[in-house]
């Protein structure tokens, strides 16, 4: 196969298609955003993450890649959408739904059909239905499967070639013919399973990250009420040989783990019950975060005769990105707006406007701040000196 098609351009399309056009294929990334299509056509791009913005332009001016804003015909299409969860937590599949309507007419025998967007179990064998649906000839005459992302944003480049993929097809000659267009550039393993199977392996995934979290976070709790430093505590359980806690936050967020179990929880509810609770967990470690902050402004009130300034260090995921999917940090400075009796203060390093917030520098922040809230471990953060007359509330690390 020569010629890609990408649908999606986004944390995860835009690098994949670049570094497929890298590899030398001739890549078409299609998005129904027209500035994103612009952006691209100019070599540029939309998103922050390390080198991207080289290896964009290079595929741009080597004819490798191009942006449109609908498909067209090429030897394999790619699926790499959005697929957010409704207000119910079910898994909202109409964007995967759109992009597969959207490519159906452009199918031909040999092509090859992969889903690569974070899906329920059984999408792929939907999707597959639905391709057979509006184009009966092309049943037996196409590959279809499934190939989640797992890389981490902010080394999303080197991991889309060095990390094991997970690659299920519909029957074993189309996971063969996946097999066959990503060894052109992943060098790390590709394990090869059915589509279900590799459904399941990133939800799985994303729910043990979710439940070794929601324990780092509940310690941090148990620790907050018995008056112990959860991070020196960590530090010396991970001293024994078969003990890895990881680092309590103010929660979980990203497009991945704060969402993916919900599909299992949903889909498989009486069977899903520990998954649920560390979901559950992290979800309230957020609200823990804001009622901590809005007894400390109370308190300040209380001491002082007047209203604090509270500064709400950091907006993103995690750290040193400019992510704020399903943030956490987002969630708890909203709160803070809307429920205490401050002014507030706005920082995110990693973005320069907000359509909801208005930003401030980290440095102006802490220094006008009486109550700093430590939401994001950015690493300009930890250049800051501490000055001892502020109120810190440390939910990330960065004073640990």
């Amino acid at each position: 196969m020569e010629k890609v098609v990408f649908v999606g351009l986004g944390y995860i399309g835009l690098p994949t298609a670049a570094v497929a056009a890298h590899h030398g294929y001739k890549v078409v990334g299609v998005d129904t955003n027209p500035t994103v299509v612009e952006t691209v056509n100019r070599g540029e791009v939309h998103i922050v993450e390390p080198n991207l913005a080289q290896v964009v332009k290079e595929a741009v001016e080597t004819g490798h890649l191009h942006a449109v804003s609908k498909p067209e015909q090429a030897d394999a299409f790619f699926i790499v959408v959005p697929t957010p969860f409704k207000q119910n937590h079910r898994a909202d599949i109409t964007y995967v739904e759109a992009a597969t309507n959207s490519v159906i007419p452009y199918l031909k025998p040999g092509d090859l059909f992969v889903i690569e967007s974070t899906s329920p179990v059984m999408t792929t064998e939907r999707m597959a239905e639905l391709i057979f649906l509006k184009r009966p000839e092309l049943k037996g005459q196409i590959y279809i499967a499934y190939c989640p992302e797992r890389v981490l944003p902010g080394n999303t480049l080197y991991e889309l070639v060095h990390n094991d993929r997970v690659i299920g097809g519909i029957n074993p000659e189309s996971t063969d013919k996946a097999v066959e267009f990503y060894s052109a550039f992943v060098k790390g393993k590709l394990h090869r399973t059915n589509a279900r199977t590799a459904e399941m392996c990133k939800l799985t995934e994303n729910s043990s990250r979710d439940a070794q979290i929601a324990f780092a976070n509940e310690l941090s709790i148990i620790c907050d009420k018995a008056g112990i430093n959860v991070w020196e505590l960590i530090e010396l359980a991970n001293k024994h040989p078969r003990v890895n806690i990881l680092q309590p936050g103010c929660g979980v967020g990203g497009h991945c783990i704060a969402v993916d179990p919900w599909f299992i929880v949903t889909d498989y509810p009486e069977q899903a019950q520990f998954i649920k609770r560390a979901r559950e967990t992290n979800d309230y470690k957020a609200d823990w975060c804001a009622n901590k902050v809005l007894t400390a402004c109370r308190e300040f009130v209380e001491r002082n005769g007047r209203e604090p300034v509270v500064a709400c260090m950091g907006l993103a995921f995690k750290p040193d990105i400019d992510d704020l999917r399903e943030s956490p940090a987002k969630y708890i400075a909203s709160r803070i707006i809307s429920e205490c009796r401050a002014d507030v203060l706005v920082v995110e390093p990693n973005i320069e406007l907000h359509s909801s917030f208005h930003l401030t520098g980290y440095q102006e922040a802490y220094r006008r701040a009486d109550i700093v809230v430590w939401l994001v471990r950015h690493t300009l953060f930890l250049q800051l000196q501490r000055e001892e007359d502020k109120i810190e509330l440390d939910f990330c690390g960065v004073r640990k």
